[in-house]
């Protein structure tokens, strides 16, 4: 079984191109797979064992959203057996996804964004790049990922747009505008000059290299810290309202698909919940017949 994951795992690395979290998710996933077997030969199992499994999660009180992850993964990894003939029937074929708990994404109102974007001290080299980093995120609705990899080469300064190698990496181009462009040239020329000019990625940490996913998380948490923010903001709450605000001001579903990286369009559609859900709300509070009296 240990060879078996082994060459699953290099094949989704090698011939899927995975990322390394996407790869170590697997792994983990399949290491306790590989508890439950115990021992079992895995061309033995059938759909009533898989059915064992889940029962065994569900009993282990795990997360609907954790049980999915588990059943892709072993689907992913028994596709993977039947291709490479280990075994001859998949019994992951009859095997459904639990349905998810809608939950509506956490985005910014436009006051609370203003006054997040205002905090970094601009006249600092860090605070330059801080003001930066917040201003990608909205600006472009990118995940924190995507952020720590762009590189010098990857930005076209003159048509206001990014290169973005996205999940599974799947290139795409963000557009920017005039805000971004012009904190981007003060951080290039003021502040990037200063941590280190040579380094070919565009966000940098203090030491002058590239900043981790980490690096990120730390800079928004001391933000929200100094500006005495008493609200959630992630890097994805910013990927959030980018969206929230683009449906919002008219664009189309299809286009914001598109900018954010979303393979299926039914992954974007959850913004419009958002939406619908805003504009209820601004009617009941407004309108004078839709008041309780």
């Amino acid at each position: 079984m240990e060879d078996l994951i082994n060459s699953f795992l290099n094949y989704l690395n090698i011939e899927k191109n995975y990322s390394v979290n996407t790869i170590n998710s697997y792994k983990t996933d399949l290491e306790e797979f590989k508890i439950f077997l115990n021992g079992k030969d895995i061309s033995k199992t059938d759909y009533k064992f898989i059915r064992s499994y889940l029962t065994y999660m569900y009993d282990k009180k795990y997360e609907k959203k954790t049980i999915s992850r588990h059943i892709s993964t072993l689907r992913s990894f028994y596709k993977y057996l039947t291709l490479q003939k280990v075994i001859d029937k998949n019994p992951m074929i009859l095997i459904s996804n639990p349905k998810l708990d809608k939950k509506l994404p956490n985005f910014l109102y436009y006051d609370e964004l203003e006054l997040l974007l205002n905090i970094p001290d601009k006249s600092t080299a860090l605070g330059l790049r801080d003001a930066v980093v917040l201003e990608l995120l909205y600006s472009t609705g990118i995940r924190v990922s995507e952020l720590i990899n762009i590189k010098m080469s990857d930005i076209n300064f003159s048509d206001h747009k990014i290169l973005i190698f996205g999940k599974g990496s799947k290139e795409r181009y963000v557009l920017y505008g005039k805000v971004l462009s012009d904190l981007l040239e003060l951080y290039i020329n003021e502040s990037r000059s200063v941590l280190n000019k040579n380094c070919e990625y565009l966000i940098l940490n203090k030491n002058g290299k590239q900043i981790t996913d980490r690096g990120i998380r730390l800079i928004i948490s001391k933000i929200l810290k100094k500006g005495e923010i008493d609200f959630h903001v992630s890097p994805h709450t910013l990927r959030h309202t980018f969206a929230t605000h683009m449906l919002e001001n008219g664009a189309d579903l299809k286009s914001v698909q598109e900018l954010l990286g979303h393979e299926n369009l039914s992954t974007t559609q959850v913004y419009t919940h958002v939406t619908n859900e805003r504009l209820r709300s601004v009617y009941l509070k407004t309108h004078p017949r839709a008041k309780e009296k």
